[in-house]
């Protein structure tokens, strides 16, 4: 199946960070750790311009620490000051505000010979849906100052927050870009539960999971569910489902059923910590450039789902 979901309030959204960003000093951009090349949005690359950039690779607890690891590196290489977060124990978000400030040096530097004293930073918070920004910018600012929910689409509009003297965040809705040309990023980000589900089809997103685990992760499958590995999609989920007792009259395997569990048993980290795609298959010198040349393209005939 095709993946894609882009509904006009990320349009409008999209214009509104467009709009907003000459405010802001830094930008602050959540990727999923498990995911952090698809669930980065080629549209921030386009909008950023020369802003300082910080990347937190939120849901840490969640990934391969090893490729983690990697993506760190990789990132880093790339010039972003980059941190590895779990904002829902609140891990890494203490170091948050020195990276800021560390990013946005010389811009400090500037205020202070222009006597601009004590002025707090402004930094605008970005990132896909259900990367976890309200979960962290609760747990940066100790307290719950915006609406968080495990659905993307939670954040609808934007929102300036005063953390402290030194920082001010703007927050804003979880945007996608109009067109995914590569639809192994649509899979990925459907994976992690980025995508509206009522226009997705569990099983084929379990299926490919289930593959992608035997493949990269073998023997997580049999420690989790008991069964034994099967190269067949369709197949291992029905060895889950009479394993898990998902059947339904008759002791028919109930497939719906079983796919969301797995799915949820994923997101949640029950299989174990898994990333979905690997550093050394992304292009380090032309990655981010090709990706926004070609949402440059897609836009003009992307329709948008209402």
């Amino acid at each position: 199946m095709q993946y894609q979901w882009y509904p006009g309030h990320m349009s409008k959204a999209k214009r509104q960070i467009q709009d907003e960003l000459k405010l802001v000093d830094v930008i602050i951009e959540l990727v999923d750790a498990r995911i952090p090349y698809s669930s980065k949005n080629p549209d921030i690359e386009k909008f950023a311009g020369n802003k300082p950039r910080v990347l937190l690779l939120n849901k840490a607890d969640l990934a391969d620490e090893a490729r983690t690891k990697e993506y760190k590196t990789y990132y880093e290489k790339k010039g972003y000051f980059v941190l590895t977060v779990n904002s829902k124990a609140g891990s890494g978000v203490k170091n948050v505000l020195n990276v800021v400030k560390e990013a946005c040096k010389e811009k400090r530097e500037r205020d202070l010979k222009r006597g601009i004293i004590g002025r707090p930073l402004r930094a605008m918070i970005v990132g896909i849906p259900n990367v976890g920004k309200s979960t962290f910018i609760n747990s940066f600012a100790g307290k719950s100052v915006t609406l968080v929910g495990n659905k993307p689409g939670v954040t609808k509009g934007k929102q300036w927050i005063r953390l402290n003297k030194e920082l001010e965040l703007l927050d804003t809705p979880g945007i996608l870009w109009p067109k995914f040309e590569d639809q192994q990023v649509g899979l990925r980000i459907a994976w992690i539960g980025s995508i509206n589900e009522d226009i997705l089809d569990i099983r084929e997103l379990a299926m490919t999971l289930l593959s992608y685990l035997y493949e990269e992760y073998p023997g997580v499958v049999n420690a989790k569910y008991g069964i034994e590995e099967c190269a067949d999609g369709f197949e291992a989920l029905e060895r889950v489902a009479r394993k898990r007792g998902c059947l339904k009259k008759g002791g028919e395997a109930d497939i719906e059923r079983a796919s969301g569990i797995i799915m949820d048993d994923y997101r949640a980290g029950k299989i174990g910590r898994i990333t979905l795609e690997r550093v050394e298959k992304e292009e380090p010198d032309t990655n981010a450039k090709d990706r926004v040349e070609k949402t440059e393209d897609s836009v003009a005939t992307a329709t948008e789902e209402m």
